[in-house]
């Protein structure tokens, strides 16, 4: 697999030349200060490019074309954003860059309700506690229906919990939640993220469902006639928020979006945290299942509790088998080899805790350099080593 590194651009705290220092080779990034639906120009990714091939490295990876709410409801100017896309990923083919990496989560992107969840070892990680969501849902944002979306239990306990909270714990607990976290593509206000749930009103997971496989019969063809694989990144946490449909969740959500449109252009992210946060997913299994389809792989590992809360762990340390899931990967990309396909399959660390040095710098949530470069160089290490045994 090709190590890669996520990076947010000339404002990211992380250079490209400590991407190079950490030992990958391909960078995952987009164009961030363009995320209002308009379509990406030559000049724009070019420039990109440019400065990224100027440090050594190579965009191996878009990681993403923001995909407009209004495609998501296929409602209001739903056109003009389609044919914005894929004027977007046209340019990206020309360009050269081999893989895009898109979500089709409504209203918040990936979600965590902490984002500096003390560790055993000092560190800090995120962290996603179901009660404090379901605090801030029913008692806070006060969502319209929110009381009847849980049970009477968990609405008690939550209760207690936001009775327990200061106004600026509160405040905090509201900006985790709302604010959008790096790669996300919207920031709200109290106001506003009320308004967006409402807009989808109505909304079921079939419609949703039906929209994305309208959008997908439309790019997957320009996808091919450009040489781009796409690989729709699951949802993040893999269920409903905010009463919302979520329709990139399980393995049968993501049989039915390969089925739906069945050519190899139309694949997955695999991401391994955003699946293996949910108790009835085997990501082990679904990488064997849909191991041709895989586009992209983001390698993060959670620990979950039973009442939907996780926090992301140490990479080889939470509940997905990091080695027999690496081990899936090489032996599919040794398949592809043998098939006449000899790209890698791009992989990323995900995410990674907030250690050392790290905790006196600016950094992005998620996204600090001395975490990620602890979670590559483990990866890094299980990579080498079955690599040497299917050699």
């Amino acid at each position: 697999m090709e190590q890669s590194w996520r990076w947010f651009g000339p404002d990211d705290p992380v250079p490209l030349a400590h991407v190079r220092q950490a030992g990958a080779t391909g960078i995952v990034t987009a164009l961030h200060h363009i995320y209002d639906g308009r379509a990406w120009t030559a000049d724009d990714i070019g420039g990109r490019k440019a400065m990224i091939e100027a440090a050594g490295l190579s965009w191996n990876v878009c990681e993403s074309i923001p995909v407009h709410t209004s495609i998501k409801l296929r409602s209001g100017p739903y056109r003009q954003y389609i044919d914005a896309w894929k004027d977007s990923l046209a340019e990206l083919g020309r360009a050269g860059i081999p893989v895009i990496c898109y979500n089709f989560m409504p209203v918040v992107d990936w979600t965590r309700t902490d984002l500096m969840y003390a560790m055993p070892s000092t560190g800090h990680a995120l962290r996603f506690d179901m009660l404090e969501f379901v605090a801030y849902d029913a008692f806070v944002l006060k969502r319209a229906g929110a009381e009847g979306d849980y049970p009477a239990a968990v609405l008690d306990r939550a209760r207690g919990v936001i009775a327990r909270k200061t106004e600026a714990e509160i405040a905090i607990l509201e900006k985790n939640i709302i604010a959008g976290l790096p790669g996300g593509e919207d920031t709200y206000t109290r106001d506003a993220i009320a308004r967006r749930i409402a807009s989808f009103h109505g909304v079921t997971p079939a419609d949703m469902r039906a929209n994305l496989v309208a959008f997908l019969e439309e790019v997957v063809p320009v996808a091919e006639e450009f040489g781009v694989k796409l690989g729709i990144h699951p949802d993040d946490p893999p269920f409903s928020l905010f009463g919302l449909p979520r329709i990139v969740s399980t393995a049968d959500d993501a049989a039915t979006i390969l089925a739906a449109v069945d050519r190899p252009a139309n694949g997955l992210t695999l991401c391994a945290g955003s699946y293996g946060s949910r108790p009835d997913n085997d990501v082990v299994g679904m990488a064997e299942r849909f191991a041709s389809r895989i586009n992209f792989v983001h390698l993060r590992n959670v620990a979950k509790e039973p009442d939907g809360s996780f926090n992301e762990s140490d990479h080889l340390a939470g509940d997905v088998d990091m080695v027999a899931l690496i081990g899936v990967l090489l032996r599919e990309e040794s398949r592809r080899a043998a098939a006449g396909d000899s790209a890698p399959i791009p992989m990323r660390p995900d995410h990674g805790h907030l250690l050392g040095f790290d905790t006196e710098r600016r950094s992005n949530p998620g996204y600090s350099y001395i975490g990620r470069l602890k979670g590559l160089a483990e990866l890094r290490g299980i990579m080498t080593a079955l690599g040497a045994k299917t050699a």
